[in-house]
């Protein structure tokens, strides 16, 4: 028996979605599922022929076409000269402001997972602050703030950002309500900061294990990744960029911060991909996570904070603290060591992993019960049972994407939005049933334990959730 899914509306005029790869293959048999749409009006632009008989195979209209500064407007103005339709913007090497910027002009919804510049711009520019993510979403931002209001352009929805940032004001409302403070859910910004100042909470962690693996060993000069290898080559070269709260006491050596927009985040001269934090998820306990640049690390320190400037009243710290599976790791260590990218890249599928799931949640700490991670435990098991061409990682990001078009095609007229601006309950309703175990985890783990003491370290015991504390050096 086939199972019923929920149809959340119907998207009338084209559909096109930029990008095939693991997160596209896997984000269209939910659109199949769950809006009612034209299929003859769905179109796939993807330049690699790799997919051209897959799209084939399922009579999907395909462009074999990269979409650059120069042919955008033509190749995007053709499909959509309706002036409606929504924009599924799935694909590296895509500006994701201009994209944006021309779909709102034409009257078509749009959403990706990542403000992504044109290629070349991670390596091509040598300004290391012009290449953090705390710049290219303040150019979003100054958009918005130019031209408020208009069709919905949703801005960085996926597992991280996107779902993770859901999952902290639901991680709130199960802290208040198991310290006895529950909360009437706030309306606006202002009364979510209020909430977590009120709560003691001063910092967030993006804390994530991936423990998805295959039977056979990784070959040599091979990049083995769970989702886009291309997508994490790229964030793994920008600089480390952090939220910055109001309760440290300390500023890296090598730490930089921004004399303009909302000055919520740091960068540091070096690359987050090799930049280590200790951190906490619930099936290894304490772990080192790797701080790679996040977009949620800036808009939650933003979203959640009271006053101003580098020096506001209130201001929680957050940052990815991400473990790649194992084979992603061994080939971080071959890249960087060898100081070039590999010759190959592979993504793991659903079926050729034999065990492990994707432990991604949010790690709230500081307050009257030390740390809270709150999040999807999805196993890849569960994942391929849940939906097609899907393992654990890749299901996290595509069913956040599916919520992010419900809650645009609910409020066309919203403008462009981040994820901190949704609805986050209504997002979680559409996309829990594809997210496994969500569960609430406390520890009484702290950065200073389960430390290696054979050793001097530059830490401050006054405190224990100080940066200072949680960088590895």
């Amino acid at each position: 028996m086939t199972q019923a899914h929920e149809v959340y509306g119907r998207i009338d005029g084209p559909i096109v979605m930029i990008g095939f790869g693991s997160i596209g293959k896997g984000t269209w048999p939910l659109i199949e599922r769950h809006f009612e749409y034209d299929a003859s009006r769905f179109t796939v632009i993807e330049p690699d022929p790799a997919q051209a008989n897959f799209l084939r195979q399922h009579d999907i209209r395909h462009l074999q076409v990269a979409l650059t500064p120069e042919n955008y407007r033509e190749v995007l103005g053709q499909l959509f000269a309706d002036g409606a339709g929504f924009c599924v913007n799935l694909s590296v090497d895509t500006s994701s402001l201009d994209l944006m910027k021309f779909c709102r002009e034409l009257g078509v919804l749009y959403i990706d997972t990542v403000v992504e510049p044109w290629a070349g711009f991670y390596f091509d520019t040598t300004e290391n602050a012009a290449r953090t993510n705390y710049a290219l979403r303040q150019a979003v931002r100054d958009e918005k703030a130019a031209n408020p209001g208009g069709p919905t352009a949703v801005s960085c929805c996926g597992a991280n950002p996107g779902m993770v940032i859901w999952f902290v004001k639901e991680a709130l409302e199960t802290l208040a309500r198991d310290i006895g403070k529950a909360i009437s859910p706030p309306r606006d910004r202002a009364g979510w900061a209020e909430v977590m100042r009120g709560l003691g909470v001063k910092g967030v962690h993006i804390a994530e294990r991936d423990t998805q693996a295959r039977r056979m060993p990784r070959p040599r000069d091979v990049f083995v990744n769970t989702w886009s290898v291309e997508g994490f080559i790229a964030e793994g070269f920008q600089p480390a960029e952090l939220g910055w709260g109001t309760h440290e006491t300390w500023f890296p050596e090598n730490g930089h911060r921004h004399d303009t927009g909302c000055q919520s985040a740091i960068w540091l001269e070096r690359p987050g991909a090799i930049t280590r934090v200790h951190t906490w998820c619930p099936t290894p306990g304490p772990q080192f996570g790797y701080l790679v640049t996040h977009n949620e690390a800036i808009s939650i320190a933003d979203y959640y904070t009271i006053g101003t400037g580098q020096s506001p009243e209130y201001r929680p710290t957050c940052h990815y603290a991400y473990h790649l599976c194992d084979d992603a790791v061994l080939s971080l260590h071959e890249m960087f060591g060898s100081g070039r990218q590999q010759t190959r890249h592979h993504i793991l599928d659903a079926d050729e992993i034999v065990e492990g799931a994707d432990e991604l949640g949010v790690l709230l700490y500081g307050h009257a019960k030390n740390a809270l991670w709150y999040g999807s435990r999805l196993s890849n098991a569960e994942a391929r049972d849940l939906a097609p061409y899907q393992n654990a990682t890749g299901l996290q990001v595509s069913s956040a994407v599916l919520a992010g078009m419900v809650w645009a095609l609910e409020n066309p007229e919203a403008g462009i939005v981040e994820t901190d601006e949704m609805d986050h309950a209504r997002c979680l309703a559409v996309q829990r049933p594809y997210l496994g175990p969500v569960e609430a985890h406390y520890t009484e783990w702290t950065p200073l334990q389960d430390r290696w003491e054979h050793f001097p370290e530059d830490i401050d015991e006054s405190d224990p959730w100080l940066f200072r504390n949680v960088l590895a050096t």
